[in-house]
C-alpha cells in the first residue's frame, strides 16, 4: 500500500439548523472546525416528507413560468 495517499480524518463539529451539534470524523476542514448547515435532514421536505415549498425568487422556476406559463393542453 502506498504511503500518504489516504485523506486525513479528524474530528469536526456539525451544527444543525435547529442549533443542535454533534461531533464526527471527516476529511472536511481541519481538526476542531465547525460545519454549519443551511439545510439538513431535520428541516428539508425531501427527508421529512413535508409539503413545504422551496422558494425560488427569480430563479429557474420563475423564468420557466414566465416563458411557458401561457401554454396549456386544452382541447
Amino acid at each position: 500500500m502506498k504511503n500518504d495517499i489516504h485523506p486525513d480524518y479528524h474530528m469536526i463539529t456539525v451544527k444543525m439548523t435547529d442549533g443542535t451539534e454533534y461531533q464526527t470524523r471527516s476529511t472536511w476542514g481541519k481538526e476542531g472546525d465547525v460545519m454549519t448547515l443551511e439545510i439538513d435532514p431535520t428541516a428539508h421536505p425531501a427527508w421529512t416528507g413535508g409539503t413545504g415549498r422551496l422558494l425560488d425568487a427569480g430563479g429557474q422556476v420563475a423564468k420557466f413560468n414566465k416563458r411557458f406559463g401561457g401554454l396549456s393542453l386544452k382541447r
